[in-house]
């Protein structure tokens, strides 16, 4: 069995974005002061590094060839955070309203994915789970966010 074109598209496309949440996280760590926000990010660098595996490993079952690493796209939004940070005056607000953001963004792309009736039952359960971790993830950025 494989997947769709279009459907391994979309996975691989989330996998990419994966890589770069990864990589901003760690970047965005390095960025901030508070120790609990450091943290934060650095738990879910792991968590989107984990993330990409799973995937990874279900389109190889499924097929296809999986990216390989970050985006152009993702490169750029490191870039600007780099100068928001820069020039913001709390650059752990900045970070965390950025985080917040990026997982509003993340989880809305899940939901598409996990929409889709030509989803096979392994990747939904492997989406499914990924959501719920970042809908968990997102409800701690806010309780920060609330400390901050």
């Amino acid at each position: 069995m494989s997947y769709s074109e279009e459907m391994g598209k979309k996975l691989n496309d989330l996998l990419e974005k994966n890589y770069d949440a990864e990589a901003g996280y760690k970047n965005a760590a390095e960025k901030v002061a508070n120790a609990s926000l450091k943290n934060y990010l650095l738990s879910r660098a792991q968590d989107r590094y984990d993330f990409g595996h799973e995937l990874k490993a279900e389109l190889k079952t499924f097929g296809q060839d999986p990216e390989k690493g970050t985006s152009l796209a993702g490169d750029a939004h490191r870039l600007w955070m780099d100068l928001k940070t820069a020039i913001s005056s709390d650059k752990d607000e900045a970070v965390l309203e950025e985080t917040i953001r990026g997982e509003n963004a993340a989880l809305e792309e899940y939901e598409e994915i996990l929409n889709d009736s030509t989803l096979p039952a392994s990747t939904k359960a492997i989406i499914s789970k990924q959501r719920n971790s970042l809908k968990s993830a997102l409800e701690d950025a806010k309780e920060l966010e609330v400390l901050a």
